[in-house]
């Protein structure tokens, strides 16, 4: 793709998505990174309702922590992989207390050794919480990326890398936001919406539906 296309598709999805952030609901650090494991395999309006329930009664590791692992899958039972996702989640408030004085590390690499975080959560709750610059690749990412030419990687890791040269570094994050919404709302997977979106013109995707 030439710079010129690429960077006048970067200008219309700033313009388009200036703004936007995480669709999912929290107050705290540790409430987006309990939302954000949650998030895996299910979608963030599951994830809102389950947090809705849960956060008035476990929104810190102590409290969360101090749950068995038959308690908090039947608190988030109505997720995907509840039962994983439980056991992740108490090993996580574990570590917190014990090794970091329950405060949310702020490197992307500090957040990996948590129990169920992995490149792509620390990503997010590293950009969110402590504006690091990082692009996380979820399946909408992934899929808007390749279709706009952005990306050609078969995996999650080289998206991110070929995303990083692609997008000016100072907005990372913010364009991750970007390839979600505009995945959500107009390059969605199965019948992508191309006669809505402003980057028909622009956009190489082959199978078009207009």
């Amino acid at each position: 793709m030439r710079k010129q296309q690429r960077e006048a598709i970067l200008a219309l999805l700033e313009e388009t998505y200036m703004g936007t952030e995480t669709a999912l609901n929290y107050s705290t650090p540790f409430e987006l990174l309990v939302a954000v494991i949650m998030s895996a395999q299910c979608t963030d309006e599951r994830v809102n309702k389950i947090t809705a329930r849960i956060f008035p009664k476990y929104n810190t590791p102590e409290k969360m922590g101090a749950l068995s692992q038959e308690q908090l899958e039947e608190e988030i039972r109505d997720c995907g992989l509840f039962r994983s996702k439980a056991k992740n989640l108490l090993a996580t408030c574990k570590m917190l207390t014990e090794e970091y004085n329950s405060v949310i590390p702020d490197t992307v690499e500090e957040l990996m050794k948590l129990p169920g975080v992995g490149k792509k959560t620390a990503n997010v709750v590293a950009s969110i919480v402590y504006k690091v610059p990082a692009i996380a690749v979820d399946t909408h990412v992934f899929r808007v990326s390749h279709r706009l030419g952005l990306a050609k990687g078969d995996d999650p890791l080289a998206v991110e890398k070929e995303l990083q040269k692609a997008i000016p570094k100072n907005k990372w994050s913010d364009a991750h936001h970007w390839l979600i919404w505009h995945g959500r709302k107009i390059c969605k997977a199965r019948k992508p919406l191309c006669s809505e979106c402003v980057l028909v013109e622009l956009c190489p995707y082959k199978e078009k539906n207009l």
